[in-house]
């Protein structure tokens, strides 16, 4: 298993509880019926897991412990969604039965685990013959931005280099279509799609949020107590994000590998 770099901060959660279907699951839409039953792995805060509910029969969310799950409990308890059951799981041995799903989804999962071919192989196992196992992850070093800031390179550099420390992949999204390919597919369509922030009010969510990340998350923690960066080095690199965040030229692209694997 490797170590979730982001860890639960508000700052992280202030992130990815703003994805939803249209951001972050358009490719699988299509593929989606009524009739649908979707395991999503790695929930998280569950915003996405409830968008899914309002879209298929049900929804099985799964995260790494209890503690992680409460958040899309929390979230489908508050919108009243009852079409979701909840299950502490490891991605790489899931406890379900053969075949028990004919959707099984992940969104920025499997740069995070320690072996995403076996991930890919579970994930296909537990879905049926020829329904659909689809994965988006990102890929750190496809992030493009301007202005141009020495602080925000070495931002990237810093995390891609926390991120392989805890054994993840940071820049996965280029690699799904080959660990698809190795944990046995051979019926694959492989896409992309991005984020991008320019707009006044998203360059201050999005610098905003880094800003704060990149001082209290654990990634911060993990940063300083493994000598990578100083705290002084956090507090440059947080006023790099906020100088871009106000940059009426601000841009940021986040560029994303997808696939659709029949099982």
């Amino acid at each position: 298993m490797a170590t979730y770099t982001h860890g639960h901060h508000e700052s992280v959660l202030r992130s990815h509880s703003n994805r939803d279907i249209a951001n972050s699951a358009e490719y699988l839409r299509p593929h989606l019926t009524s009739s649908t039953r979707l395991l999503d792995v790695g929930a998280g805060p569950g915003s996405i897991t409830v968008d899914f509910a309002g879209v298929v029969a049900r929804v099985t969310a799964t995260e790494i412990d209890d503690d992680a799950l409460s958040l899309s409990r929390a979230l489908a308890a508050s919108r009243g969604v009852d079409n979701i059951d909840f299950s502490v799981e490891d991605v790489h041995a899931l406890s379900f039965p053969d075949d028990s799903f004919d959707v099984t989804h992940a969104h920025q999962v499997l740069q995070h685990v320690g072996d995403p071919v076996q991930a890919l192989r579970e994930m296909r196992r537990v879905t049926v013959p020829g329904g659909i196992v689809a994965v988006r992850d990102a890929d750190y070093a496809g992030f493009f931005w301007f202005p141009v800031l020495p602080e925000l390179d070495r931002w990237l550099d810093l995390y891609r280099r926390a991120a392989r420390a805890n054994g993840g992949e940071p820049d996965a999204g280029r690699r799904l279509l080959a660990w698809a390919r190795a944990a046995g597919f051979d019926d694959i369509t492989a896409t992309a799609s991005t984020w991008c922030y320019a707009a006044q009010e998203e360059r201050r969510w999005w610098g905003g949020l880094w800003a704060d990340r990149i001082l209290e998350s654990a990634l911060a923690r993990q940063l300083v107590d493994s000598g990578m960066a100083t705290r002084a080095d956090l507090d440059e690199i947080s006023a790099a994000w906020r100088r871009w965040a106000d940059d009426g030229d601000g841009w940021f692209l986040l560029p994303h590998g997808e696939i659709i694997a029949r099982a």
